[in-house]
């Protein structure tokens, strides 16, 4: 059983057992009224020829590298990076391989509630989707490789319904086209094959050339420094999502600003 399995695996459990104190009627009644109050796709979407966005992402631990930052407190980051001028965080909420949690969301949300969060995490089920609104989710990310086409639209569905915005990732390209075809509005271009978490920039560079220009697209892992940054910007990317990077630098503002700054040479877009 690989990563991908085990991961599934664990997270369909998961949500079994979250049933049982929380059924799915009882959640989708309680977020009947609840809205997001800030919107991810608008803050990651770059003006033509204006500079590239950034998505901070809090990351513990991975199953590539291990241990990252296991023991810092989510809403400090979230503020570093909010000083630094991300344009909106991530946040993992996986709990087995990437160390997350739910309660690390929302300690996030409440200390910087004007910032769009993503909800990072492995949506195998509706139910995950109508508790990230209830937990505060400006978006929620929608990995194509884990599902089949006939969900990847339904759960799109809801997720309009929801308010939310979706982070449709992937990796190669009849998984774009599952995306497009199931009107993805945001498309993520992993750069790491979750399977076998090699990571090539290549993949950016070669998907870039099939998503329409309308589309709202995302350069994700494999960018270290802002020569990175420039050269998914010069593909037309809005912006990059960055986790590791930032998770380890000793100054994290810093950090997130060197990559964040209008940046003349970030490319002119599509």
């Amino acid at each position: 059983m690989n990563f991908l399995d085990k991961i599934i695996s664990l997270k369909k459990a998961a949500v079994d057992e979250a049933k049982t104190v929380l059924t799915l009627s009882e959640l989708t009644s309680l977020v009947t009224d609840v809205r997001p109050k800030n919107n991810f796709k608008t803050a990651i979407t770059r003006s033509q020829g204006g500079r590239m966005k950034v998505v901070a992402e809090i990351k513990r631990s991975s199953p590539s590298k291990g241990s990252i930052a296991e023991g810092v407190d989510p809403a400090s980051v979230a503020k570093d990076y909010q000083m630094g001028k991300a344009s909106a965080v991530s946040v993992l909420t996986e709990s087995s391989f990437f160390k997350g949690s739910i309660k690390d969301f929302q300690s996030v949300r409440e200390s910087v509630p004007h910032m769009p969060l993503l909800r990072k995490d492995f949506i195998v089920d509706e139910y995950q989707i109508y508790e990230s609104l209830l937990i505060g989710a400006d978006a929620v990310l929608i990995i194509v490789a884990i599902l089949d086409k006939e969900r990847v639209g339904r759960f799109l569905s809801i997720v309009r319904e929801c308010g939310l915005s979706a982070l449709v990732e992937v990796h190669r390209e009849e998984e774009l086209e599952v995306a497009l075809s199931s009107g993805a509005e945001i498309v993520g271009v992993n750069n790491r094959d979750l399977a076998s978490f090699e990571v090539s920039n290549e993949v950016s560079e070669r998907l870039s050339k099939k998503i329409p220009p309308n589309i709202v697209s995302v350069s994700e892992s494999g960018i270290s420094d802002p020569a990175g940054l420039r050269a998914a910007g010069t593909l037309g990317y809005h912006a990059v999502l960055i986790g590791e990077q930032f998770m380890r630098a000793k100054n994290r503002v810093a950090e997130v600003s060197k990559f964040s700054q209008p940046d003349p040479y970030a490319g002119a877009g599509k």
